[in-house]
Formats: structure tokens, C-alpha cells, sequence
């Protein structure tokens, strides 16, 4: 790859039930604009005996961005939501000072016959003055996402802003998340429509940029006045995302993201004497990794 992006293959990661692709953190890149935590969820097969279960967990210094192509999760968290996410659709919780919340697979499609669960789960950094905010939680239906084609593509806009449009989803810092399908072979014209630096993760199809093939299961990261001529072939499903990186380093552990050491470590000692808030009426509990 020429100096102007860097390839990074999805690695399987065991959460619990499933098997995921982590594509971020990388050790030769850590973060793409303030994304931070980046997992592909199937495509999977959900059932009776395999569905998702995803207990109690805290966070903190993070949003939490769930976005699904296909199938259900039910999200609660300890600020009292309680929402099915269902395709297109996006749940954003931001954590800020400290939340808890759990994911499972609706009962609806657990007690019926196979269905699919297909979609990402991603983590967005808090600005540094932003890390102890209050929760929050929303969630944006598909209908009032921005929406456009052009050249053969269809763009969704998930969260931020770019193309010269703007995501209802109440981000926190400069930042840009969008959805590309296209019907035909198309180039993507991203100079001046975005800003910082960029993750183009290839869902489904190919993409050529800087002389390369890059197909599913790939992204390359550049920084967005570098990138070179993209060209997308038919039949291509896209995630763009990325931002403006701060000017602070991120250290994560486990579920906790902060710009101090000594924030994740007084994180660490409330989740373990049980101080986090909790979901109601849940008696889950992960246990955080020694």
C-alpha cells in the first residue's frame, strides 16, 4: 500500500455467543478520527440456541453507536432506556462520567425459527472536557437519516456530517459516519466533502484505491486530503467513518476509554466494589478482565 493509507484485515474476536471482526483498535492505529472501537457483528444465524446475550457491562468517556443491516437487538441501560434497534436505525448511548447497559437478541425472533443479525458496534471517544458528561441515550429512525443518491450509489448518512448534510444523532465532536451501496462501478469523490482523517471498511463487494484491491472484510485508513482516486465496483456495501482526531492520546481498557490513566483505574475499583449504576430488574454481571 502507498504511504497514503493503511489496510487493516477484520481479526476474529470471541464476545461471549459470537464471533465478531474487530477492525479497530489496530496496533498500528489505534483510532480513526475519535472512533475508537470498531467490531462487525455476523452476518450470523439466530436461533434458540444461539442468539445475543450480552450481560451487565459498564462504560465510561465513550458513545456507543449500534447500527444493524439486518435482524433485532434490544438495548437497556441504567439511564432507563429501554429500545429495539432494528435495521437502519441507530442507538447512541453516551456513557460519559459512567453507564450500564445490556444487549440481547428480542424474544420475538429467539423463540421462532432462524432469522439473521447482521451489523456493527462501534465506539466513539469523548472530548476530553466531555468524559464525566451526564448519560445520555437516543435513538434515530431509519426515516430520519439523510438520504441521497448519485453516480449509481446510495449514500446514507449515520451520524455527523459530510457531503453537505448533517446527522440528527447528537455527536459530540466533529466526526462523520456514512453508508454507501452502489448498483454500478462509481468513484468516490471524498476531497472536500469530508474532513479529518477517514476508515472506509469494505462490507460487501471491492473497492480499488492506490493501485490496490481492497475486498470484504478490509478497510484502509487515510486522512481524508490524502486519500487517493477510489473507485467502487457494483454491488458494493461501504462504511466511511471518521473525523478530526484529538489532540490528546486515549487510553482504553476493557469497556473504559479515558485521556487520563487515572481515570480508567478509578473506573476499574467501582465496577469491581459494584458502584456503577445498574439496569433495572437485570441481575447480570460480567466480570472485568484481569
Amino acid at each position: 500500500m502507498s504511504n497514503k493509507g493503511l489496510i487493516i484485515e477484520e481479526r476474529a474476536r470471541d464476545i461471549g455467543d459470537f464471533l465478531v471482526g474487530r477492525l479497530l483498535p489496530f496496533r498500528k492505529k489505534r483510532m480513526v478520527g475519535p472512533f475508537i472501537f470498531i467490531d462487525h457483528m455476523g452476518p450470523a444465524t439466530i436461533n434458540a440456541d444461539n442468539y445475543v446475550n450480552i450481560g451487565q457491562h459498564p462504560h465510561i468517556g465513550l458513545s456507543t453507536l449500534t447500527y444493524l443491516f439486518e435482524g433485532e437487538i434490544r438495548h437497556r441501560d441504567s439511564i432507563g432506556s429501554d429500545q429495539i434497534i432494528s435495521p437502519g436505525a441507530v442507538n447512541w448511548m453516551t456513557a460519559g462520567k459512567g453507564a450500564t447497559h445490556t444487549e440481547h437478541t428480542p424474544d420475538h425472533l429467539k423463540n421462532t425459527q432462524d432469522s439473521k443479525m447482521h451489523g456493527f458496534q462501534i465506539w466513539v471517544a469523548l472530548p476530553k472536557e466531555l468524559e464525566k458528561m451526564h448519560p445520555e441515550f437516543h435513538h434515530i429512525e431509519k426515516k430520519d437519516l439523510p438520504k441521497w443518491e448519485k453516480d449509481g450509489a446510495k449514500f446514507t448518512l449515520i451520524a455527523g456530517e459530510g457531503f453537505g448534510e448533517k446527522s440528527p444523532v447528537p455527536v459530540h465532536s466533529p466526526l462523520f459516519m456514512i453508508e454507501i451501496k452502489t448498483s454500478n462501478s462509481t468513484d468516490l469523490q471524498i476531497i472536500d466533502q469530508l474532513k479529518g482523517e477517514i476508515g472506509i471498511c469494505v462490507v460487501k463487494g471491492s473497492i480499488n484505491a492506490c493501485d490496490e484491491k481492497i475486498e470484504a472484510g478490509n478497510m484502509i485508513v487515510s486522512k481524508t486530503e490524502d486519500t487517493c482516486k477510489i473507485t467502487v465496483s457494483k454491488e458494493t456495501h461501504l462504511l466511511l467513518f471518521g473525523g478530526e482526531a484529538f489532540p490528546e492520546e486515549r487510553y482504553i481498557f476493557w469497556n473504559f476509554v479515558a485521556s487520563e490513566r487515572e481515570t480508567i483505574e478509578k473506573a476499574k475499583q467501582r465496577w469491581a466494589n459494584k458502584e456503577f449504576p445498574k439496569v433495572n430488574n437485570d441481575d447480570s454481571y460480567i466480570e472485568m478482565p484481569t
